[in-house]
């Protein structure tokens, strides 16, 4: 199935390059330790950053957050980002490949997402929902213990600067609307729907 969506921003290396230089406001850092690629798929181009051990952030390019992830993940790496590949994306992509031709739903790339301590606890009980199952939000905040925290959780699940792999996808409002996602709502049924044909049950 084609999802409806905008015309794709790049589609090839050269492209990338100059949507990322855009997004940076600048040239990339000749060499550092964050490295940048992309990774297409068929809801869009993903803008992959890792370093040498652990992947650091999976973006929507047209992700209006993007530009303050990159901040936050410069500042807390104390690293530019320079264009490029490491260990950790070349394995990204093979599991991606793997994802989205319905053939497995496991990620075990390293990862090592910026965030705080209660964001990164709502991101751990958001790895925990598998592929063809949804929770809501009040389910992921009694998971967490806090059962009165649904908007921090919502939040939380906003801040997220890594897509499908932290699947904040699966988390739908109680009465099973799907809610809001930071990669649009197509995106989110799109995904849903995916994961209900390949790996579940999930009805939306």
């Amino acid at each position: 199935m084609k999802p409806e969506h905008p015309e794709p921003l790049f589609d090839d290396d050269a492209g990338f390059r100059q949507a990322f230089t855009q997004l940076l406001g600048g040239e990339p850092a000749p060499e550092a330790a964050l490295k940048a690629d992309w990774v297409d798929s068929p809801v869009g181009p993903l803008l992959a950053i890792a370093d040498n051990d652990h992947l650091r952030l999976l973006e929507f390019f047209d992700r209006g957050i993007l530009p303050t992830e990159l901040g936050k993940l410069k500042a807390d790496a104390d690293s530019d980002i320079s264009l490029g590949r490491t260990g950790p994306i070349d394995r990204l992509a093979d599991e991606l490949r793997a994802y989205f031709n319905g053939q497995s739903a496991t990620f075990k790339t390293p990862l090592a997402p910026v965030g705080t301590r209660f964001e990164q606890r709502a991101w751990d009980a958001l790895l925990k929902v598998p592929a063809g199952e949804t929770r809501s939000y009040g389910d992921q905040a009694v998971a967490l213990d806090q059962p009165t925290a649904t908007r921090a959780v919502a939040r939380a699940n906003g801040a997220n600067p890594i897509a499908i792999l932290i699947p904040c996808h699966r988390i739908i409002g109680a009465n099973g609307s799907l809610t809001g996602y930071g990669g649009g709502l197509w995106r989110k049924r799109w995904l849903l729907d995916h994961e209900r044909r390949a790996f579940g049950h999930v009805l939306i």
